[in-house]
């Protein structure tokens, strides 16, 4: 099978109607091409795996389906295992270990790039263009704000990477700006 961003995008909005849903895959597509960039990994391919993270949340949402339902829908479409793997790793409760830099890099990105975008919502700017990695950390402090992310995973997200926490921040609010617009997070900038 040829892993393409259209195919992918395809599967995403057959099963995903909601749009916070579907700017959410986006924004974990930009930090994780990001990242592919900076590896020297196949942009086009992680895209897919980033895309295709949480496409079975909106008619799945609990732990006890999410995301083994979407696994079984990629297996049937015949997606790639390491597609598959990457999908079930980047959640902790599915018990399957994180492994690859692939891996590392889809939870990494997964729940900073919603947090990122919490953080820029309630910026005055309603903006990802002006903010910056010391105000996504000084949020991270706050217990209320966004309060369903747990910082643990935020933290260990970098450490997989093998970066500073601010050094990972940076990154991901970098790849979103790229697509701000798309993201619904360019604000009154």
């Amino acid at each position: 099978m040829t892993l393409s961003r259209e195919a992918a995008w395809q599967v995403l909005t057959e099963h995903t109607q909601n749009e916070n849903l579907r700017k959410h895959a986006l924004a974990v597509e930009a930090a994780v091409r990001g990242y592919a960039r900076r590896f020297g990994e196949d942009e086009e391919t992680w895209a897919v795996v980033a895309l295709l993270h949480d496409f079975d949340y909106e008619k799945y949402p609990d732990l006890e389906n999410h995301p083994f339902r979407g696994a079984e829908i990629l297996r049937e479409r015949g997606y790639p295992e390491f597609v598959i793997r990457a999908v079930l790793a980047h959640a902790d409760h599915t018990n399957v270990s994180r492994e690859s830099r692939l891996e590392h890099t889809l939870f990494a990105c997964d729940e900073m790039a919603g947090f990122v975008t919490a953080a820029a919502l309630v910026r005055p700017s309603k903006s990802v263009l002006d903010l910056e990695a010391r105000s996504v950390v000084k949020r991270m402090k706050d217990k209320a704000f966004a309060r369903a992310v747990k910082r643990e995973d935020l933290k260990r997200g970098a450490e997989e990477l093998g970066l500073p926490l601010e050094e990972h921040i940076t990154s991901v609010i970098a790849s979103m700006r790229e697509i701000a617009d798309v993201l619904g997070l360019r604000g009154s900038l």
